[in-house]
């Protein structure tokens, strides 16, 4: 049993026929792959780099609540003060008033 090689046979039976500009287009494909790929690859990172910028990143998450609660805080201590001081201001009149009487 002999078998025939149907894959060479058809290789050479199609003959390819490039122009100049088709064979130019796979130049400039390849030599552009080869940068972009250069420009993404990411340089390597050690282990306590990434421990280090993942405390970072909690570290500041954290105070953006702190600061955020302080605020708050200001806030109603601010409102606290409003209201202490609002009684006084409406007695005064008040007491005015009974004295010219």
């Amino acid at each position: 049993m002999a078998t025939a090689k149907k894959p060479a046979a058809k290789a050479a039976a199609t003959p390819t026929v490039k122009t100049a500009a088709k064979a130019a287009k796979p130049a400039v494909k390849a030599a552009a792959k080869p940068a972009a790929k250069a420009a993404t690859k990411k340089a390597p990172v050690s282990k306590a780099a990434k421990a280090i910028a993942k405390i970072s990143a909690s570290i500041a998450k954290l105070t953006e609540r702190k600061d955020k609660l302080g605020a708050e805080i200001k806030a109603l201590r601010d409102q606290r003060a409003a209201l202490k001081a609002a009684p006084v201001a409406v007695a005064a009149p008040a007491a005015k008033k009974a004295a010219k009487k």
